[in-house]
């Protein structure tokens, strides 16, 4: 290991980053690639920045996406949401709350004759999702439309998809630094019992969605009950809860009323 190698990893492990050696040998490629001195993205890093906003990209599904600090980095639980959504027939889909617009992006490239809108209150958001686009050469099927959920949204779809920011007020002051540093809190929280969204999706998203048209949303792992309860209530239909990879609630699946 070289001089400047070791100091990387003494100076993550000082700083509390998870798994030092790994780390700054990550840095270390990303350096060279990015014809940068080590010490600069090592100082970043010591800040608990995340390597994705370092990088500047982050792996989902089948693409590396364009990430900031302006939007929530895809996760691989969100990766359930895409599958499942491509278990569906849609042509039209519409993303709520589309931040990166890893899950649209995703959808359009699976399906090359549908066509998608992603809405989200952020304009910065959207300026990164429409990078992703191009990465996903989807910039033709798609539509970005800054708004507060479904208020400047219109027609209507087969498919509602959304990765909303469910995570309690509570639960949100003790995130990680790495995630409540760096993320906007915006797309982390609602306030109050995280549950707002899907109150919010559960009582709108009928008057956007075609006969027989879906919702697939993510939830967090302890609220697959609350949230089937909320839309089996609304009138919705085949309301169903799938898990993730590890075996923990991660998306709810429902059928729109009419």
């Amino acid at each position: 290991m070289s001089d400047a190698l070791a100091s990387a990893v003494v100076r993550l492990y000082e700083a509390g980053i998870p798994d030092p050696s790994v780390e700054a040998r990550k840095l270390a490629t990303l350096a060279e690639e990015q014809g940068v001195a080590l010490d600069s993205l090592v100082a970043r890093r010591a800040t608990h920045e995340p390597f994705s906003h370092i990088a500047g990209r982050r792996a989902f599904w089948n693409h590396d996406f364009h990430v900031t600090a302006d939007v929530l980095d895809p996760r691989p639980d969100t990766e359930t949401l895409v599958e499942t959504a491509l278990s569906l027939p849609f042509d039209r889909v519409l993303d709520l709350g589309t931040g990166s617009g890893c899950i649209l992006c995703s959808l359009l490239a699976e399906r090359p004759s549908t066509t998608g809108v992603g809405a989200d209150i952020s304009g910065a958001a959207l300026k990164v999702a429409a990078r992703n686009a191009q990465v996903t050469q989807t910039t033709d099927r798609v539509v970005w439309v800054e708004s507060d959920w479904f208020d400047a949204v219109e027609g209507d779809f087969d498919l509602i998809v959304s990765n909303p920011p469910y995570i309690t007020e509570a639960a949100y002051a003790e995130l990680d630094p790495t995630v409540q540093r760096f993320e906007p809190r915006i797309a982390l929280t609602p306030g109050g019992d995280g549950l707002a969204p899907y109150r919010l999706i559960a009582q709108y998203g009928p008057d956007y969605l075609r006969e027989d048209g879906y919702a697939v949303l993510e939830i967090g792992y302890d609220q697959g009950d609350s949230v089937q309860a909320m839309f089996r209530a609304a009138g919705w239909r085949d309301v169903a809860c799938i898990p993730d990879l590890n075996g923990k609630d991660r998306v709810i699946r429902a059928k729109s009323p009419k």
